[in-house]
Protein backbone atom coordinates (compact mmCIF):
# COMPACT_ATOMS: atom_id res chain seq x y z
CA UNK A 1 0.00 0.00 0.00
CA UNK A 2 1.57 3.52 -0.54
CA UNK A 3 1.85 6.18 1.89
CA UNK A 4 -1.51 8.63 1.70
CA UNK A 5 -1.51 11.65 3.63
CA UNK A 6 -4.14 14.47 4.48
CA UNK A 7 -2.62 17.62 2.62
CA UNK A 8 -4.22 20.52 4.81
CA UNK A 9 -3.66 22.91 1.45
CA UNK A 10 -6.35 20.40 0.00
CA UNK A 11 -8.57 18.73 2.52
CA UNK A 12 -8.08 15.41 1.19
CA UNK A 13 -5.98 12.39 1.58
CA UNK A 14 -3.67 12.03 -1.21
CA UNK A 15 -0.76 9.94 -2.76
CA UNK A 16 2.76 10.70 -1.41
CA UNK A 17 4.69 11.50 -4.26
CA UNK A 18 7.47 13.44 -3.52
CA UNK A 19 8.90 16.42 -6.28
CA UNK A 20 12.29 14.76 -6.58
CA UNK A 21 11.73 10.77 -7.07
CA UNK A 22 13.23 9.34 -3.77
CA UNK A 23 14.15 12.52 -1.78
CA UNK A 24 11.97 13.74 0.47
CA UNK A 25 12.45 17.41 2.40
CA UNK A 26 10.55 18.11 6.14
CA UNK A 27 10.81 21.20 7.32
CA UNK A 28 8.89 22.03 10.77
CA UNK A 29 8.41 25.29 12.47
CA UNK A 30 10.23 24.60 15.76
CA UNK A 31 9.84 26.74 19.24
CA UNK A 32 10.20 30.57 20.00
CA UNK A 33 12.95 29.78 23.08
CA UNK A 34 12.39 32.78 25.49
CA UNK A 35 10.74 30.14 28.28
CA UNK A 36 11.80 26.81 29.24
CA UNK A 37 9.69 23.97 26.40
CA UNK A 38 6.47 22.12 27.73
CA UNK A 39 5.49 18.87 26.43
CA UNK A 40 3.42 20.88 23.45
CA UNK A 41 6.96 21.69 21.97
CA UNK A 42 7.41 17.77 22.42
CA UNK A 43 4.62 16.83 19.47
CA UNK A 44 6.00 17.70 16.28
CA UNK A 45 9.57 16.82 16.51
CA UNK A 46 8.48 13.36 18.00
CA UNK A 47 5.82 13.14 15.07
CA UNK A 48 7.99 13.84 12.08
CA UNK A 49 10.96 12.64 13.49
CA UNK A 50 9.22 9.49 13.62
CA UNK A 51 7.69 10.00 10.01
CA UNK A 52 10.99 10.64 8.80
CA UNK A 53 12.36 7.29 10.48
CA UNK A 54 9.36 5.54 8.81
CA UNK A 55 9.96 7.02 5.59
CA UNK A 56 13.53 6.00 5.53
CA UNK A 57 12.11 2.66 6.31
CA UNK A 58 10.00 2.87 3.17
CA UNK A 59 13.64 3.79 0.94
CA UNK A 60 13.24 7.33 1.13
CA UNK A 61 16.92 9.67 1.43
CA UNK A 62 14.90 12.46 3.70
CA UNK A 63 16.02 15.57 4.91
CA UNK A 64 13.81 16.92 8.22
CA UNK A 65 14.68 20.67 9.12
CA UNK A 66 13.65 22.43 12.72
CA UNK A 67 13.84 25.75 12.62
CA UNK A 68 14.32 27.62 16.05
CA UNK A 69 13.12 31.37 16.50
CA UNK A 70 15.76 33.27 18.57
CA UNK A 71 14.79 36.93 17.93
CA UNK A 72 11.25 37.97 18.86
CA UNK A 73 9.15 40.68 20.80
CA UNK A 74 8.73 37.37 23.79
CA UNK A 75 12.06 36.72 24.19
CA UNK A 76 13.14 40.39 24.18
CA UNK A 77 11.13 41.03 26.84
CA UNK A 78 11.89 37.70 29.03
CA UNK A 79 15.60 38.27 28.60
CA UNK A 80 14.84 42.38 30.22
CA UNK A 81 12.80 41.24 32.74
CA UNK A 82 15.39 38.06 33.55
CA UNK A 83 18.17 41.08 33.03
CA UNK A 84 20.22 39.52 30.82
CA UNK A 85 21.44 39.34 27.39
CA UNK A 86 18.79 38.44 24.79
CA UNK A 87 21.36 35.95 23.35
CA UNK A 88 22.44 34.66 26.38
CA UNK A 89 18.29 33.69 26.89
CA UNK A 90 18.21 32.30 23.59
CA UNK A 91 20.90 29.94 23.65
CA UNK A 92 19.92 28.73 27.15
CA UNK A 93 16.62 27.39 25.90
CA UNK A 94 17.77 26.33 23.02
CA UNK A 95 20.12 24.17 24.78
CA UNK A 96 17.90 22.88 27.10
CA UNK A 97 15.58 22.16 24.09
CA UNK A 98 17.91 20.49 22.11
CA UNK A 99 18.98 17.93 25.51
CA UNK A 100 15.25 17.51 25.97
CA UNK A 101 14.79 16.15 21.91
CA UNK A 102 17.52 13.84 22.38
CA UNK A 103 16.07 12.13 25.59
CA UNK A 104 12.80 11.70 23.31
CA UNK A 105 14.77 10.00 20.52
CA UNK A 106 14.65 12.98 18.45
CA UNK A 107 17.27 11.41 16.60
CA UNK A 108 16.98 12.37 12.56
CA UNK A 109 16.99 16.22 12.66
CA UNK A 110 19.25 16.81 10.09
CA UNK A 111 19.24 21.33 10.39
CA UNK A 112 18.54 23.03 13.48
CA UNK A 113 18.87 26.58 11.85
CA UNK A 114 18.69 29.95 14.03
CA UNK A 115 17.03 32.89 12.94
CA UNK A 116 19.76 35.48 13.74
CA UNK A 117 22.35 32.95 11.50
CA UNK A 118 20.12 34.17 8.39
CA UNK A 119 19.44 37.67 8.68
CA UNK A 120 21.22 38.55 5.20
CA UNK A 121 19.00 35.51 3.67
CA UNK A 122 16.34 37.26 4.73
CA UNK A 123 17.14 40.86 3.60
CA UNK A 124 16.77 39.33 0.51
CA UNK A 125 14.62 37.83 0.14
CA UNK A 126 12.55 41.16 1.41
CA UNK A 127 14.05 42.85 -1.94
CA UNK A 128 12.63 40.06 -4.17
CA UNK A 129 9.64 40.86 -2.54
CA UNK A 130 9.98 44.48 -3.05
CA UNK A 131 10.92 44.06 -6.96
CA UNK A 132 7.91 42.43 -7.58
CA UNK A 133 5.53 45.40 -5.96
CA UNK A 134 4.56 42.64 -3.10
CA UNK A 135 6.20 44.43 -0.29
CA UNK A 136 6.67 48.52 0.68
CA UNK A 137 8.08 50.37 3.41
CA UNK A 138 6.15 52.37 5.88
CA UNK A 139 9.02 54.69 8.02
CA UNK A 140 11.22 51.69 9.05
CA UNK A 141 8.84 48.92 8.30
CA UNK A 142 8.36 46.59 5.47
CA UNK A 143 5.61 44.98 5.22
CA UNK A 144 3.87 42.27 2.82
CA UNK A 145 0.95 43.61 0.69
CA UNK A 146 -1.75 40.71 1.14
CA UNK A 147 -3.63 41.93 -2.04
CA UNK A 148 -0.58 41.22 -4.23
CA UNK A 149 -1.39 37.25 -3.69
CA UNK A 150 -4.51 36.41 -5.57
CA UNK A 151 -4.90 33.30 -4.12
CA UNK A 152 -4.43 34.42 -0.06
CA UNK A 153 -6.33 32.45 2.41
CA UNK A 154 -6.39 29.36 0.46
CA UNK A 155 -4.94 27.28 3.07
CA UNK A 156 -6.97 28.25 5.94
CA UNK A 157 -10.24 28.78 3.79
CA UNK A 158 -11.07 31.80 5.61
CA UNK A 159 -13.52 34.76 3.62
CA UNK A 160 -11.19 37.76 2.79
CA UNK A 161 -13.24 39.86 6.10
CA UNK A 162 -12.28 37.14 8.61
CA UNK A 163 -8.68 36.94 7.41
CA UNK A 164 -9.12 41.67 7.72
CA UNK A 165 -10.83 40.37 11.56
CA UNK A 166 -8.33 38.68 12.14
CA UNK A 167 -5.23 40.43 11.62
CA UNK A 168 -6.29 43.86 12.77
CA UNK A 169 -4.84 42.98 15.77
CA UNK A 170 -0.88 43.14 13.80
CA UNK A 171 -1.52 46.50 12.29
CA UNK A 172 0.37 49.23 12.25
CA UNK A 173 1.38 52.69 11.54
CA UNK A 174 1.08 53.14 7.30
CA UNK A 175 0.17 49.66 6.35
CA UNK A 176 -2.50 49.72 3.07
CA UNK A 177 -4.31 47.01 4.24
CA UNK A 178 -5.19 45.80 7.97
CA UNK A 179 -4.41 42.24 6.77
CA UNK A 180 -0.47 43.21 5.77
CA UNK A 181 1.80 41.76 7.76
CA UNK A 182 5.43 42.63 8.82
CA UNK A 183 8.69 41.16 6.83
CA UNK A 184 11.07 44.04 8.75
CA UNK A 185 10.45 45.71 12.20
CA UNK A 186 12.13 49.16 12.86
CA UNK A 187 14.27 48.62 16.03
CA UNK A 188 12.77 50.71 19.21
CA UNK A 189 15.17 52.75 20.95
CA UNK A 190 15.37 50.62 23.73
CA UNK A 191 15.70 47.01 21.80
CA UNK A 192 19.05 45.30 22.03
CA UNK A 193 19.00 43.33 19.15
CA UNK A 194 18.52 45.13 15.82
CA UNK A 195 20.46 44.98 12.12
CA UNK A 196 21.47 47.22 9.51
CA UNK A 197 19.23 47.09 6.54
CA UNK A 198 18.05 48.93 3.51
CA UNK A 199 15.30 50.11 6.19
CA UNK A 200 17.30 51.19 8.83
CA UNK A 201 18.42 49.18 11.92
CA UNK A 202 15.79 46.63 13.07
CA UNK A 203 14.75 42.71 12.59
CA UNK A 204 12.50 40.10 10.88
CA UNK A 205 9.01 39.52 11.16
CA UNK A 206 8.06 36.37 12.79
CA UNK A 207 6.94 34.88 9.38
CA UNK A 208 9.90 35.72 6.92
CA UNK A 209 12.80 33.93 8.86
CA UNK A 210 10.50 30.05 8.16
CA UNK A 211 10.46 30.66 4.21
CA UNK A 212 13.84 31.53 4.33
CA UNK A 213 15.25 28.78 6.39
CA UNK A 214 12.81 26.28 4.75
CA UNK A 215 14.31 27.65 1.11
CA UNK A 216 17.82 27.72 2.42
CA UNK A 217 17.78 23.81 3.03
CA UNK A 218 15.09 22.42 1.16
CA UNK A 219 14.56 24.31 -1.96
CA UNK A 220 12.07 26.90 -3.14
CA UNK A 221 9.68 23.91 -4.10
CA UNK A 222 9.72 21.06 -1.31
CA UNK A 223 7.54 18.03 -0.02
CA UNK A 224 5.88 18.42 3.41
CA UNK A 225 5.88 21.68 5.80
CA UNK A 226 4.35 20.32 9.04
CA UNK A 227 3.44 21.90 12.56
CA UNK A 228 0.48 22.94 15.06
CA UNK A 229 -2.64 23.61 13.75
CA UNK A 230 -2.42 26.83 15.74
CA UNK A 231 -0.21 27.82 13.15
CA UNK A 232 -2.24 27.67 9.98
CA UNK A 233 -2.92 30.87 10.27
CA UNK A 234 -1.84 33.53 9.82
CA UNK A 235 1.71 31.64 9.89
CA UNK A 236 1.59 29.26 7.30
CA UNK A 237 -0.73 31.30 5.37
CA UNK A 238 1.83 33.93 5.53
CA UNK A 239 4.30 31.94 4.43
CA UNK A 240 3.33 30.72 1.31
CA UNK A 241 1.78 34.35 0.19
CA UNK A 242 5.44 35.69 0.49
CA UNK A 243 7.45 32.30 -0.97
CA UNK A 244 4.98 31.71 -3.85
CA UNK A 245 4.87 35.61 -4.32
CA UNK A 246 8.71 35.49 -4.05
CA UNK A 247 9.56 32.79 -6.29
CA UNK A 248 6.48 32.30 -8.53
CA UNK A 249 6.67 28.75 -7.80
CA UNK A 250 4.79 26.08 -5.58
CA UNK A 251 6.14 26.37 -2.15
CA UNK A 252 5.16 23.05 -0.03
CA UNK A 253 3.68 20.44 -1.52
CA UNK A 254 1.57 19.08 1.27
CA UNK A 255 0.87 20.53 4.66
CA UNK A 256 0.43 18.49 7.94
CA UNK A 257 -0.90 19.73 11.09
CA UNK A 258 -0.92 18.08 14.19
CA UNK A 259 -3.34 18.37 16.84
CA UNK A 260 -2.70 20.68 20.10
CA UNK A 261 -1.95 19.12 23.49
CA UNK A 262 -4.68 19.70 25.94
CA UNK A 263 -4.38 19.15 29.80
CA UNK A 264 -6.74 16.48 31.31
CA UNK A 265 -8.62 17.66 35.13
CA UNK A 266 -10.48 16.08 37.40
CA UNK A 267 -13.30 18.06 38.08
CA UNK A 268 -15.13 18.08 41.32
CA UNK A 269 -17.41 15.31 40.81
CA UNK A 270 -14.95 13.35 39.33
CA UNK A 271 -15.28 13.56 35.31
CA UNK A 272 -12.69 14.83 33.07
CA UNK A 273 -12.19 17.79 31.80
CA UNK A 274 -9.50 18.79 28.20
CA UNK A 275 -8.18 22.09 28.40
CA UNK A 276 -6.14 24.05 26.13
CA UNK A 277 -2.35 24.54 27.85
CA UNK A 278 -1.99 28.19 29.10
CA UNK A 279 -0.05 30.21 31.74
CA UNK A 280 -3.48 32.33 32.88
CA UNK A 281 -4.86 28.50 33.30
CA UNK A 282 -1.32 27.57 35.54
CA UNK A 283 -1.16 24.01 33.75
CA UNK A 284 1.88 24.59 31.65
CA UNK A 285 3.87 20.93 32.22
CA UNK A 286 7.62 21.90 31.51
CA UNK A 287 9.37 19.24 29.63
CA UNK A 288 12.22 18.94 31.68
CA UNK A 289 10.11 18.10 34.22
CA UNK A 290 7.84 15.54 32.62
CA UNK A 291 11.63 14.03 31.41
CA UNK A 292 12.59 13.91 35.42
CA UNK A 293 9.82 12.26 36.38
CA UNK A 294 9.33 9.68 33.48
CA UNK A 295 11.31 7.40 30.98
CA UNK A 296 11.41 9.83 27.40
CA UNK A 297 10.84 6.46 25.57
CA UNK A 298 7.46 6.33 27.38
CA UNK A 299 6.40 9.89 26.78
CA UNK A 300 7.23 9.78 22.92
CA UNK A 301 5.52 6.82 23.35
CA UNK A 302 2.18 8.23 24.80
CA UNK A 303 2.52 11.36 22.09
CA UNK A 304 2.57 8.69 19.09
CA UNK A 305 -0.26 6.72 20.87
CA UNK A 306 -2.75 9.18 19.32
CA UNK A 307 -3.09 10.22 15.52
CA UNK A 308 -1.14 13.13 14.70
CA UNK A 309 -3.99 14.46 13.73
CA UNK A 310 -6.06 14.80 16.88
CA UNK A 311 -5.82 16.49 19.71
CA UNK A 312 -3.17 14.90 22.46
CA UNK A 313 -5.08 14.86 25.97
CA UNK A 314 -1.98 14.71 28.78
CA UNK A 315 -2.80 13.99 32.04
CA UNK A 316 -0.31 11.66 34.63
CA UNK A 317 -2.78 8.92 34.78
CA UNK A 318 -2.78 8.77 30.79
CA UNK A 319 0.80 8.48 31.00
CA UNK A 320 0.45 5.61 33.63
CA UNK A 321 -1.98 3.64 31.10
CA UNK A 322 0.38 3.94 28.40
CA UNK A 323 3.20 2.44 30.77
CA UNK A 324 1.39 -0.66 31.31
CA UNK A 325 0.89 -1.38 27.79
CA UNK A 326 4.71 -0.48 27.26
CA UNK A 327 5.71 -2.31 29.96
CA UNK A 328 3.62 -5.39 28.08
CA UNK A 329 6.23 -4.98 25.58
CA UNK A 330 9.13 -5.11 27.79
CA UNK A 331 7.86 -7.96 29.52
CA UNK A 332 7.63 -10.29 26.03
CA UNK A 333 11.52 -9.60 25.84
CA UNK A 334 12.14 -10.42 29.21
CA UNK A 335 10.23 -13.59 28.85
CA UNK A 336 11.81 -14.30 25.22
CA UNK A 337 15.55 -13.72 27.09
CA UNK A 338 14.36 -15.95 29.71
CA UNK A 339 13.32 -19.12 27.04
CA UNK A 340 17.18 -18.98 25.39
CA UNK A 341 16.46 -15.95 22.82
CA UNK A 342 19.67 -13.68 23.00
CA UNK A 343 19.87 -10.46 20.85
CA UNK A 344 15.88 -9.18 19.95
CA UNK A 345 17.10 -5.55 19.50
CA UNK A 346 19.73 -6.77 17.20
CA UNK A 347 18.50 -8.64 14.37
CA UNK A 348 16.00 -7.33 12.02
CA UNK A 349 12.62 -9.44 11.80
CA UNK A 350 12.45 -12.44 9.10
CA UNK A 351 9.75 -14.60 10.21
CA UNK A 352 7.97 -14.54 6.54
CA UNK A 353 11.31 -16.98 5.52
CA UNK A 354 9.79 -19.61 8.02
CA UNK A 355 6.38 -19.56 5.74
CA UNK A 356 6.90 -22.57 3.81
CA UNK A 357 9.04 -24.65 6.34
CA UNK A 358 6.69 -24.65 9.37
CA UNK A 359 6.60 -28.23 11.23
CA UNK A 360 2.87 -27.95 12.84
CA UNK A 361 -0.38 -26.17 12.74
CA UNK A 362 0.45 -24.03 15.53
CA UNK A 363 3.39 -23.05 13.77
CA UNK A 364 1.16 -22.13 10.45
CA UNK A 365 -0.81 -20.36 12.44
CA UNK A 366 1.58 -18.48 14.37
CA UNK A 367 3.42 -17.41 11.19
CA UNK A 368 0.52 -16.65 8.99
CA UNK A 369 -0.71 -13.85 12.08
CA UNK A 370 2.19 -12.34 12.79
CA UNK A 371 2.61 -11.74 8.95
CA UNK A 372 -0.52 -10.10 8.89
CA UNK A 373 0.32 -7.97 12.01
CA UNK A 374 3.10 -6.56 9.65
CA UNK A 375 1.10 -5.74 6.99
CA UNK A 376 -1.59 -4.51 9.13
CA UNK A 377 0.68 -2.25 11.07
CA UNK A 378 2.20 -0.90 7.70
CA UNK A 379 -0.97 -0.56 6.38
CA UNK A 380 -1.86 2.21 9.27
CA UNK A 381 1.03 3.91 8.76
CA UNK A 382 0.58 4.35 5.05
CA UNK A 383 -3.14 5.25 5.79
CA UNK A 384 -2.23 8.95 6.80
CA UNK A 385 0.26 7.93 9.22
CA UNK A 386 -2.02 6.85 11.92
CA UNK A 387 0.97 5.69 14.44
CA UNK A 388 -2.39 4.76 16.77
CA UNK A 389 -3.48 2.22 15.00
CA UNK A 390 -0.06 0.74 14.18
CA UNK A 391 0.75 1.25 17.86
CA UNK A 392 -2.63 -1.13 18.60
CA UNK A 393 -0.95 -3.71 16.57
CA UNK A 394 2.37 -4.08 18.31
CA UNK A 395 -0.18 -4.39 21.33
CA UNK A 396 -1.77 -7.37 19.41
CA UNK A 397 1.04 -9.03 17.93
CA UNK A 398 2.41 -8.78 21.46
CA UNK A 399 -0.45 -10.74 22.83
CA UNK A 400 -0.14 -13.29 19.71
CA UNK A 401 3.69 -14.60 20.39
CA UNK A 402 2.47 -14.57 24.67
CA UNK A 403 0.15 -17.38 23.51
CA UNK A 404 2.15 -19.29 20.85
CA UNK A 405 4.77 -19.24 23.61
CA UNK A 406 1.82 -20.16 26.32
CA UNK A 407 1.42 -23.61 23.89
CA UNK A 408 4.50 -24.00 22.87
CA UNK A 409 6.29 -24.08 25.94
CA UNK A 410 7.85 -27.55 25.94
CA UNK A 411 8.43 -27.78 22.41
CA UNK A 412 10.36 -24.42 22.56
CA UNK A 413 12.78 -25.55 24.75
CA UNK A 414 13.42 -28.75 22.86
CA UNK A 415 12.32 -27.73 19.34
CA UNK A 416 14.67 -25.15 17.95
CA UNK A 417 11.83 -24.69 15.26
CA UNK A 418 9.55 -23.38 17.82
CA UNK A 419 12.25 -21.60 19.19
CA UNK A 420 13.27 -20.03 16.77
CA UNK A 421 9.43 -18.55 15.27
CA UNK A 422 9.15 -17.28 18.77
CA UNK A 423 12.21 -15.41 18.58
CA UNK A 424 11.75 -14.14 15.32
CA UNK A 425 8.43 -13.00 16.35
CA UNK A 426 10.07 -10.65 18.93
CA UNK A 427 12.00 -9.50 16.66
CA UNK A 428 9.00 -8.44 14.13
CA UNK A 429 7.99 -6.44 17.53
CA UNK A 430 11.32 -4.84 17.87
CA UNK A 431 11.81 -4.13 14.04
CA UNK A 432 8.09 -2.48 13.33
CA UNK A 433 8.58 -0.61 16.60
CA UNK A 434 11.72 1.02 15.50
CA UNK A 435 10.78 2.03 12.21
CA UNK A 436 9.53 5.08 14.57
CA UNK A 437 11.72 4.86 17.13
CA UNK A 438 9.17 3.68 19.37
CA UNK A 439 12.11 1.60 21.41
CA UNK A 440 15.23 3.14 21.48
CA UNK A 441 17.04 0.25 22.78
CA UNK A 442 16.70 -3.25 24.98
CA UNK A 443 14.70 -2.41 28.01
CA UNK A 444 16.25 -1.44 31.49
CA UNK A 445 15.96 -5.34 33.23
CA UNK A 446 15.10 -5.00 37.18
CA UNK A 447 17.67 -8.43 37.84
CA UNK A 448 20.41 -4.74 36.16
CA UNK A 449 19.92 -3.43 39.95
CA UNK A 450 23.25 -3.60 42.01
CA UNK A 451 24.34 -7.02 43.36
CA UNK A 452 22.82 -6.11 47.25
CA UNK A 453 19.21 -5.60 45.93
CA UNK A 454 19.30 -8.54 43.49
CA UNK A 455 20.24 -10.69 46.64
CA UNK A 456 17.27 -9.47 48.65
CA UNK A 457 15.08 -10.15 46.60
CA UNK A 458 16.35 -13.81 45.67
CA UNK A 459 15.89 -14.28 49.33
CA UNK A 460 12.71 -12.93 49.51
CA UNK A 461 11.51 -14.81 46.43
CA UNK A 462 13.29 -18.21 48.40
CA UNK A 463 11.18 -17.50 51.63
CA UNK A 464 7.97 -16.84 49.50
CA UNK A 465 8.90 -20.14 47.98
CA UNK A 466 9.30 -21.98 51.50
CA UNK A 467 6.23 -20.69 52.85
CA UNK A 468 4.03 -21.81 49.83
CA UNK A 469 5.64 -25.20 50.32
CA UNK A 470 4.50 -25.15 53.92
CA UNK A 471 1.45 -24.13 52.79
CA UNK A 472 1.64 -20.20 54.87
CA UNK A 473 -0.05 -18.81 52.12
CA UNK A 474 -0.93 -15.89 54.28
CA UNK A 475 2.92 -15.24 54.50
CA UNK A 476 3.32 -15.99 50.84
CA UNK A 477 0.51 -13.47 50.05
CA UNK A 478 1.74 -10.72 52.54
CA UNK A 479 5.33 -11.14 50.43
CA UNK A 480 3.91 -10.07 47.15
CA UNK A 481 1.71 -7.74 48.58
CA UNK A 482 4.17 -6.05 50.33
CA UNK A 483 6.86 -5.84 47.06
CA UNK A 484 3.44 -4.52 44.90
CA UNK A 485 3.22 -1.89 47.37
CA UNK A 486 6.58 -0.84 47.07
CA UNK A 487 6.61 -0.95 43.16
CA UNK A 488 7.87 -4.21 43.07
CA UNK A 489 5.93 -7.23 41.12
CA UNK A 490 6.66 -10.99 40.95
CA UNK A 491 5.77 -13.10 38.26
CA UNK A 492 5.65 -17.26 38.46
CA UNK A 493 6.82 -18.74 35.56
CA UNK A 494 6.33 -22.86 34.99
CA UNK A 495 9.63 -23.12 32.92
CA UNK A 496 11.98 -20.79 35.25
CA UNK A 497 10.32 -20.15 38.72
CA UNK A 498 9.78 -16.30 39.87
CA UNK A 499 11.51 -13.16 38.50
CA UNK A 500 10.58 -10.16 40.08
CA UNK A 501 10.73 -6.54 38.10
CA UNK A 502 10.16 -2.77 39.20
CA UNK A 503 6.53 -1.27 38.01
Amino acid sequence: MALRIYNTLTKEKELFEPIRPGKVGIYVCGPTVYKESHIGHAVGPVIFDALKKYLTYKGYQVTLVINITDVDDKIIAEAQRLGVPTEQLASQISDSYFEAMEKLGVTSVDHYPRATEHIADIIHLIQRLGERQAAYAAGSDVYFDVAKCPQYGRLSNRRPSEQLEASRQLSGQGKHNPGDFALWKAAKDDEPVAWDSPWGRGRPGWHIECSVMSMKYLGESFDIHGGGLDLVFPHHENEIAQSETATGRPFAKYWMHNGLTRIQTKAAGGEWKAEKMSKSLGNIRPLGALLAAYPPELIRFFLLSTHYRRPIDFSDEALEATQKGLAGIHRLFERIERLGGQDVFQTACSIERWKDRAQTEADQQFIEAVTQAKLRYLEALDDDFNTAAAIAVLHELCTRINRYIDQQRQEIQANRQAGTLMLEGGRMVTGLAQTLGLLTGPPARADAADGLTDALMQLLIELRAEARRRKDFALSDAIRDRLKAIGVALEDHPDQGTTWRKD
